[in-house]
């Protein structure tokens, strides 16, 4: 093992060594003072010194018994633990024999959900990299921002989808090294089955987890592997109690940690089973859920008020737990949802920077409209500006400490996210007598729409580049179905002869800048915009209260 000094391992007695050899990310962690307080009261989190996330979910599996049970239902028929494992093995020796990658490096992923990305992602952490999933959908000048703030080593990319990702690695020096899925596997094909899986340190960096603030500027949360473990340790084992005959479907992508939770971490931890989409949408997820008997389902608000939309043709009798987190959920929604299948959402609050669910509730414990208490492991604050806990029934900041946190790679806002070892979300809330934390708004200028963040001056930053348009600012908009919409207020250079087709044009300009998802689906041409004696636009002017 190398010897490094003991900077950056938030647990207590910092370790004094490590696998990895490329310390670039434990080098760039936040000095220890400040990262949060970590806490690791419950027994099952107390992790042994020598630990590997995937060797804990692949490996162990395998020396437990459950080889032959299944562990991803695709379309093609069913992965066992053995034949996941396995790939994982092969993979993992193409990284480390053919790539190069040393352990310590980055590895960026991007492919739709399946059982070969989920190979792939054991495979880096059993070579002892550090694994950076991205959403396929993202574009070349979002890609090229995490290819520089995470160093990427080596980027494997869906044939598809590679354009893309060449074209934000051109100007880079030195660039990764690109390969597509394709030829991995077949290099892959031709490696061993067996790969001793490299003995990393419970605090050696695992993930990478980007997301981003209200800049839009790209903000990469480092996850060790304890981490990976801990979100399933608490929130899982306790609030959803795993049977080894679950069927777990996650429709977000296994980039955003919500989805890679409750997609694959969770269901290898209990020995359940894992259904990936194979297509998108909501009569797709309730087909699947048919299909495959899902048991266990994870979605956001939106999705399930999109499936509430079809008709009640599906069989979803095999349902029994139902997670909605990603953006609030409203009691209308919950409501409905349990009298549509009987089975009643459980609501849950989470972070790309606390890796997974930290307030939730479960069976009888739910109120609907309520977010819930912190898991087991969690505890949670309301805190004024100033730092101190206000009494209850006042709104404040919500404040979270547990056996998860916050340490951005190399970021100055590490400080305005962990203050006196309180992660600090963003978010408002509310405490009530019993303990319950009720959701009140959000504290920054983030759009959550369907589950998914949109940072306004990303997206003015897009419609600024389209010649017809002056000025224009972006704020939230109330939406029946999914929660909040960017909507957009451009100020023109010019009068338009067709207000209406000028704004299919910005939203399809918009679309080829950025992700697709946060184009605004409102546009409104205004005059002016509000702005501050010094010249700032006010948007909290433009924001709709919702109904």
């Amino acid at each position: 093992m190398s010897k490094i000094p003991p900077r950056g391992p938030a647990a207590p007695g910092s370790h004094p060594w490590t696998a990895h050899i490329d310390t670039f990310v434990r080098d760039h962690l936040p000095p220890l003072e400040d990262q949060p307080q970590f806490l690791f009261d419950l027994p099952e989190l107390r992790y042994p010194d020598c630990l590997n996330a995937a060797g804990a979910l692949a490996d162990e599996a395998i020396g437990r018994g459950w080889g032959e049970r299944a562990a991803i239902l695709t379309d093609e028929g069913a992965w066992t633990y053995r034949r996941l494992t396995q790939a994982a093995n092969r993979m993992a020796g193409v990284l480390r024999d053919d790539l190069g990658l040393r352990p310590g490096g980055r590895v960026l992923l991007r492919a739709a959900n399946s059982a070969v990305l989920a190979a792939s992602w054991l495979a880096v952490l059993k070579a002892g990299g550090i694994v950076v999933t991205t959403m396929p959908m993202l574009r070349a000048v979002e890609l090229a921002a995490i290819l520089e703030k995470a160093r990427v080593d080596i980027a494997i990319t869906a044939d598809a989808l590679a354009a893309d990702l060449e074209a934000a690695a051109r100007n880079r020096d030195p660039a990764p090294r690109i390969v597509t899925f394709s030829r991995f596997e077949r290099l892959a094909e031709r490696a061993a089955i067996d790969f001793e899986t490299v003995r990393t340190h419970r605090d050696d960096p695992a993930l990478l987890a980007f997301t981003s603030g209200a800049t839009g500027e790209p903000k990469a949360c480092v996850h060790f592997h304890r981490d990976i473990l801990a979100m399933a340790d608490t929130f899982a084992r306790h609030l959803l109690r795993p049977r080894a005959d679950d069927v777990f479907l996650a429709t977000p992508p296994l980039a955003f940690t919500y989805g890679l939770g409750g997609g694959l971490v969770f269901p290898l931890r209990f020995g359940a089973a894992a259904s990936f989409l194979a297509e998108t949408g909501p009569e797709a997820v309730l087909r699947r859920i048919e299909h495959h008997r899902v048991s266990v389902l994870f979605a956001a608000p939106t999705g399930y008020r999109q499936m509430l939309g079809l008709p009640a043709n599906f069989d979803t009798g095999s349902l029994r737990l139902c997670v909605s987190a990603g953006e609030g959920l409203d009691k209308a929604t919950s409501d409905a949802w349990f009298d549509r299948t009987g089975v009643r959402l459980i609501d849950g609050i989470g972070a790309t920077e606390m890796m997974h669910i930290f307030i939730s509730a479960a069976g009888d414990d739910i109120r609907p409209g309520a977010t819930g208490k912190p898991a087991p492991g969690y505890r949670a604050a309301i805190l004024d500006d100033e730092g101190r806990e206000l009494p209850v029934g006042e709104a404040g900041r919500l404040a979270v400490r547990g056996p998860t946190g916050c340490r951005y790679l190399d970021d100055p806002r590490q400080r305005a996210y962990v203050q006196d070892g309180w992660n600090i979300t963003g978010d408002t809330f509310r405490r009530d007598e019993d303990g319950y934390f009720w959701f009140v708004a959000r504290a920054d200028d983030m759009i959550v729409s369907s589950g998914y963040n949109i940072a306004a001056p990303e997206v003015e930053a897009a419609l600024l580049a389209h010649p017809a348009v002056a000025e224009c600012a972006v704020a939230a908009h109330p939406d029946p179905e999914r929660g909040h919409i960017a909507k957009a207020f451009v100020v023109l250079r010019a009068p338009a002869r067709d207000e209406a087709a000028l704004a299919r044009e910005l939203q399809d300009f918009v679309k080829s800048a950025i992700a697709p998802y946060k184009y605004p689906r409102a546009i409104a041409f205004v005059a002016d915009l509000p702005r501050t004696p010094t010249g700032k636009i006010q948007r909290y002017r433009l924001r709709e209260p919702a109904p």
